[in-house]
Order: structure tokens, then C-alpha cells, then sequence
């Protein structure tokens, strides 16, 4: 991204949109990144994080949805890849504005990019979100979704770590193998009680 244009590096992996969303009024900036739609609608979720550069948020937002692409193909998924990524300080209150807002730019893509829970980003917010929009994946069970999802994320990554240690060890089980954690934030708490209950050595690090 830095030694070429945004039409090149979308040229060069084949996304398909961009959008570039702000609200003056609701101090909102938000970039909206859909890669692929060859397999199903985008998907893939909001990403609430400080850049040092809008160039930078572009960048994450365009990798992050490419990285999907390939995510839903080889889970066998009919969904493409996309990513939304909002501007702000993950710890900003006024999160009711700001997700209500986004939800309003997401309903006007009509179904092209389903979203939900990522880095900053909670359960709540996307109760916020699903006031505008349908295209909504990670609900509160009362409103038809699965609920905390971040045990299951923690679960995922734990049989990426059995199936290396599976090829390294010659054994997937995780019993006595030191593990380092690094960020206890919601899926970070949950990989680490997992991994104990599975007998891991854990060594944790988080910024606070």
C-alpha cells in the first residue's frame, strides 16, 4: 500500500469495493472493505481501533477482508470476504451513535456484507447495530443469535494449536506444553481457561 496506489493494490488482489463512510455530526469515520462476493455475500466483522494514519485503516481494513475471503473458502462457506474497520478509541462511550450510525451505511449495501464482533467491538454494540440493519451475524440469543461467541473463537484457535502440536509432537495433546497468551481481552480470557482446563502451562502477557 505504501509503494503504490489504492486502485493498484485493489487491482493487484482483486477486491471489489471500498467505501468510505463518515458522519460530520456523530464524529464518525468508518471504512467498509468487501474483497470477494464470488462465493456468497461479504462477511467478516468490525474492527474499532485508533490507526496512526486513515491510509493505515484502509490498509488493515483491506487485508482483514481478503484474509476472510480465504477464511469462508476453505471452511467451505457460502460467504465472500469483507471487513469493516471504525476509526475511534475502542474505549469511546457514546457507542450507541456510533454503531447505529454504521449500521445505517451497512443497510445500504442491501445484503452485500453480513458483519459482527471483532477487536473493540461487543455483544452490545451489536444490538446498537441491528437497530438499522439485518445483516447482523453475532447476536444476543434472545434476539435469534448464538450469543458470546468469543468461546467458540478461543475454541478454534486451540485446534490450530493441537493440529501444530499434532505435526511437531507427533501428539495434539496440549497437557504440560507451555503456551503463551498473548491479550486476555475477550477471546484472550477464554483461550486461557480452556488451555487450563486441557492441563496447558500458560504464561500470560496483556496490556492494560
Amino acid at each position: 500500500m505504501k509503494t503504490f496506489g489504492i486502485f493498484d493494490y485493489m487491482k493487484k488482489y482483486q477486491y471489489e469495493n471500498i467505501f468510505l463512510c463518515q458522519d460530520e455530526k456523530a464524529d464518525f469515520k468508518a471504512v467498509i472493505a468487501i474483497h470477494s462476493t464470488a462465493l456468497g455475500p461479504a462477511a467478516g466483522g468490525i474492527r474499532m481501533w485508533q490507526y496512526d494514519s486513515e491510509m493505515d485503516a484502509i490498509e488493515d481494513a483491506l487485508r482483514l477482508a481478503r484474509g476472510m475471503t480465504y477464511k469462508y473458502a476453505a471452511a467451505g462457506a457460502n460467504m465472500g470476504g469483507g471487513k469493516a474497520v471504525v476509526i475511534a478509541d475502542p474505549k469511546r462511550k457514546d457507542r450507541e451513535v456510533v454503531f447505529r450510525t454504521l449500521g445505517r451505511f451497512i443497510n445500504r449495501l442491501g445484503g452485500k456484507f453480513f458483519t459482527g464482533e471483532d477487536v473493540g467491538t461487543t455483544l452490545e454494540d451489536m444490538e446498537y447495530l441491528f437497530m438499522e440493519t439485518p445483516y447482523v451475524i453475532t447476536l444476543p440469543q434472545y434476539l435469534g443469535g448464538v450469543g458470546p461467541i468469543s468461546p467458540l473463537t478461543a475454541f478454534g484457535v486451540i485446534q490450530g494449536m493441537r493440529a501444530c502440536a499434532k505435526t511437531v509432537f507427533g501428539s495434539d495433546d496440549l497437557s504440560n506444553r507451555i503456551v503463551a497468551v498473548q491479550g486476555v481481552g475477550s477471546v484472550g480470557s477464554s483461550l486461557v481457561e480452556q488451555l487450563s482446563d486441557l492441563g496447558a502451562r500458560v504464561v500470560i502477557t496483556s496490556r492494560r
